[in-house]
């Protein structure tokens, strides 16, 4: 029963970050249905317990299945994770994203191995099969990672200019700056949240009306945001940058992310320092990390850049990825209709320009550091990212069926944001991000 030697999957390296083998004929003895998000082409990972316990676990999704991964780490037994199986038997990934590629890559290998359809290892051992695998719907997931610090970039040229034109100049929206450097934020690492956790909307100061003093209240403007976020591992030294040419080399992976935002409490606070109180409120992030080498295969051509950016912000490999996005709106007892498609692709900023410019002054970042990529916006108003752009600021409504309107959010609302990549015949899918605004709490 011993593993056989299955090539990498496409693995992002340095000397090749495009590397597209053909993996339509890879299956698994797990049956996977051609629409799920959870392919042996993806095997994202998550930490979950299991039904009545509180232990966590490292797993794998495939298809409606989790394979622990703390049931068989024994069985990674290659160069890179012989010594490190521990990894596997920890309640987040923060270790196993120390590793760095080679042992992300060796471990992706083995589990593909493990899960094909011709490997016995696993497909003809009852008993370990019994104790490894668990029913995905009888789950509780958490957060994946012990998030240290969390960044959040604003690099969609198209929402960029959406939010300029609409508070300042309509011909020249894009501050100075923006195509110059990838702007972002520290944010709020201690309230972000996995996948199904509610929010309380949020209390704040606003200033509904320029000539009155400013009031405190429940925000009235509650809007989502719908981003994507890579993790960091291993992460630098302080004072030594990662450059653009191994900036590849510590992104981890990818989620989904709703940036949920007070667009009224932000208004007021954010000049001159950027956000606070409008952001700090609560970010949720899908529970399933999927690996850069699962996206490797959806890579596609960066956005032309024009002006040039500075050398240190160069690079000619693919690094955009075709990931096809959309996001739901829920009432309180209906169904959910989806306000907004997207693809990430359309970013201007590349994840590896954001990695390499937050590190340029010599910042250090550690394993499991969350990057966020600021809203996703496209050129056609259905692919907004956010409703403070559906709603063009409130003057218009989206409508949401049943006689239901918004031009933000209310309570009681549940936001559902979903994002796969097509290949031929499979997906590879991040699963949902979602959560709902409860009533503000009472004093």
């Amino acid at each position: 029963n011993k593993l056989r030697n299955y090539p990498l999957s496409a693995t992002i390296t340095s000397s090749n970050p495009t590397k597209k083998p053909h993996l339509a004929n890879m299956k698994s003895f797990i049956d996977v249905a051609e629409d799920s998000d959870f392919s042996i082409q993806n095997l994202p990972y998550g930490v979950f317990s299991r039904d009545g316990e509180d232990e966590r676990h490292i797993g794998v999704a495939i298809g409606d299945s989790v394979l622990d991964l703390s049931a068989i780490s024994h069985l990674f037994t290659g160069p890179a994770l012989s010594d490190h199986q521990d990894v596997f038997t920890q309640d987040t990934l923060n270790a196993l994203m120390a590793l760095g590629r080679p042992a992300w890559s060796e471990a992706r290998a083995t589990l593909q191995n493990l899960l094909s359809d011709d490997v016995a290892t696993l497909k003809d051992d009852a008993e370990l099969r019994e104790k490894c695998f668990v029913d995905r719907s009888s789950v509780t997931m958490h957060l994946p990672v012990a998030i240290g610090d969390y960044t959040d970039f604003y690099s969609s040229r198209e929402h960029a200019s959406n939010l300029g034109s609409m508070f300042r100049d309509p011909s020249n929206p894009l501050l100075p700056n923006w195509l110059h450097i990838p702007v972002g934020y520290h944010g709020r690492a201690s309230s972000v949240v996995v996948s199904g956790t509610d929010l309380h909307r949020p209390r704040g100061q606003t200033k509904p009306n320029p000539d009155e003093p400013p009031k405190f209240g429940p925000c009235r403007l509650m809007d989502f945001e719908l981003e994507m976020a890579f993790f960091t591992g291993p992460g630098n030294d302080l004072g030594k940058p990662i450059t653009i040419d191994n900036a590849q080399d510590h992104i981890f992976g990818m989620v989904l992310m709703n940036d949920w935002s007070a667009r009224d409490i932000q208004k007021w606070e954010y000049v001159p320092l950027g956000p606070f109180l409008g952001k700090n409120l609560g970010t949720t992030i899908s529970p399933w990390v999927v690996t850069m080498d699962a996206l490797a295969p959806f890579a596609t051509p960066n956005v032309v850049q024009d002006p040039k950016p500075l050398p240190y912000l160069q690079h000619e490999d693919d690094y955009s990825f075709d990931i096809n996005l959309a996001v739901s709106i829920a009432p309180e007892g209906n169904e959910g209709k989806v306000v907004g498609q997207t693809n990430f692709k359309y970013m201007y900023w590349t994840m590896k320009q954001q990695l390499a410019h937050h590190t340029v002054t010599g910042c250090n970042v550690r394993p499991g550091d969350l990057m966020g990529s600021g809203t996703i916006s496209g050129t056609d108003p259905s692919s907004y990212g956010s409703m403070i752009e559906l709603s063009w600021k409130g003057t218009r409504e989206v409508d949401l069926g049943n006689g239901e309107t918004r031009k933000f959010l209310k309570d009681g609302d549940t936001v559902t944001m979903t994002g796969y990549c097509q290949g031929d015949g499979y997906r590879v899918g991040f699963g949902e991000c979602s959560g709902k605004i409860l009533p503000p709490i009472e004093e």
